[in-house]
């Protein structure tokens, strides 16, 4: 497993912490923020995962980005090193996106992932 080492940390796009501070807002949780993690799984071995949290944990990354804060655990870090957080409208849906450089293969969906 690549340890991102050698790559930027994780950026956020305008666009996505502007829909990240909307949607904690709409759900009443106006200071929560987006927990931006990879789990095993999905068809091409890991898949993102994406949910509203209050606070971040003791060891994660907190990313302040602009109107909205990010939480990424430092087991998920790893594999998120040097990607980047969009959010893409779409006439199929709006939905996050991850730009991952590590990523040598992915699904349709754009939420599962290899890395080599």
């Amino acid at each position: 497993m690549p340890d991102g080492s050698d790559l930027p940390r994780f950026r956020v796009t305008p666009r996505a912490a502007a829909e990240v501070a909307s949607i904690a807002a709409r759900e009443g949780r106006p200071s929560a923020g987006l927990r931006v993690s990879v789990s095993a799984g999905g068809c091409s071995g890991f898949q993102y995962g994406f949910a509203l949290e209050d606070t971040a944990a003791e060891d994660d990354l907190v990313i302040e980005a602009g109107p909205a804060r990010v939480y990424i655990d430092a087991v998920s870090l790893d594999l998120l090193a040097g990607s980047e957080l969009d959010w893409n409208e779409a006439l199929i849906g709006a939905h996050f996106t991850v730009r991952n450089p590590q990523a040598v293969s992915g699904c349709g969906c754009g939420v599962s992932f290899a890395v080599a």
